[in-house]
This record gives structure tokens, sequence and C-alpha cells, in this order.
């Protein structure tokens, strides 16, 4: 599975519909400082899921949507969508059969916000799943910021782990069993609930025996 196409709308400076082909082998993306590059990357992230603005480079979400410039007007919808090759067959289960899988991100200047995959609306977390099971993430090895490569190899061994964790597919585990660890202990929390009023319960039952065999004798 491979990125086959970019297409921002909105996003950042990309105010008019731009779609970025991929083709295989190494692409770069090149052009004077302040063209826009940066914010490739940016939609990619954006795209996956990346939840801090201030990762994105900004104050604010909001600040991804287009907010006007010089003879051209603010535009309400910022929209990336992220199109990927899965002729290999090797995306996660639930999306194997297709040969092109689309991610889409769109944010209304009002807060809303929508999430689609295949042009199906869906949520964050169906979204987080599918690049945490395909072993890309907003925070892998996928995409290398300007300086993160220095910050890599003087990382904590601890912090380059999670790297290669979630580089090598592992980390998605790890998150399902720190849900499964939630699940349980809420289980175990909630039966103890349920132990403390059966508990109840069984004292009321026998404070209503007793009560009901001293009216019996004085019947």
């Amino acid at each position: 599975m491979r990125i086959k196409s970019l297409e921002l709308n909105g996003f950042k400076s990309f105010v008019d519909k731009t779609v970025i082909e991929f083709k295989q082998g190494i692409t770069g993306v090149v052009g004077p400082n302040g063209c826009g590059k940066s914010n490739v990357v940016d939609a990619m992230r954006w795209v996956m899921g990346e939840q801090s603005a201030r990762r994105l480079r900004g104050k604010g979400m909001e600040d991804v949507i287009f907010a006007g410039s010089e003879g051209r007007s603010a535009v309400g919808m910022a929209e990336v969508i992220l199109t990927f090759d899965n002729s290999d067959g090797d995306a996660p289960p639930a999306f194997s059969e297709y040969a092109e899988i689309q991610i889409a991100r769109r944010l209304y200047r009002g807060g809303e916000s929508e999430y689609l995959m295949n042009k199906t609306q869906c949520r964050l977390r169906d979204v987080q799943d599918f690049f945490r099971d395909s072993g890309i993430g907003t925070k892998g090895y996928t995409i290398v910021e300007q300086g993160r490569i220095a910050e890599i190899v003087s990382a904590k061994p601890e912090e380059r782990r999670v790297l290669i964790e979630e580089a090598a597919g592992i980390g998605k585990y790890k998150a399902r069993r720190r849900e499964a660890e939630s699940k349980i202990k809420s289980t175990e929390q909630n039966l103890l609930r349920v132990s403390d009023v059966l508990g109840e319960i069984r004292r009321q039952i026998n404070s209503i025996e007793r009560q009901a065999k001293k009216a019996a004798r004085f019947k």
C-alpha cells in the first residue's frame, strides 16, 4: 500500500483545489521558501487525524482553513483527501479487497468537522485505527519533519522504541491491550458494585424473613 495522491482544497495556502500525484519510487516536493511545501506535510498529518494545532504550526485548528489574502477572500471549509494505491493488498483486513482507499477530512469555519473513508462518513477513531493497523501514523516513521532526524538519533531508548514499534506494527497491539485492560478494570469495578448491592439485598431479605417469623408467632 502506498500513497497515490493528495488533494487539498481550502487548506492553509492551498485555497484552490490542488492535486499532488505520487508516482512509484521517490517523489520530491521542491520550491522556494514560502511556496507551501511544509503545508503539504501538514495536510498529510491533518488527514491522518492529527489533533494538535501546534504540531500543525497553528494556534487553533481553524488556522488550517484559508484565512484570505490580498485579492482572495477567506473560505469556509478546509478539505484534504489522501488516496492510497492498495493493488498489493497490504491494507488492514477490513480494506484489503479495495484497489484504492480514500481518507478525507473536512473542517468548517463554524467548528464542525467530518471524516470519511471511501466517501462514507466515519469517526476519528476509525481513521486512527486504519493508520495504526497499517503501521502509518501521525507520529510514526512515515512523516519526518525538519530537525526530527536529529531528535530521533538523540532520543532516549524508550522514545526510540515507540517509533520502532509503530513502524513494525506492534504499537496497535499494545494500544488494544491497554484498551482491554481498561475494560477489564471497569468490569471488575462493576462486579464489586454488584457484589455490594447483592450483599445489601441479602441483608434486607434476612431482615424481612426474621420479621415474617416474628409476625407468624403472634398469629
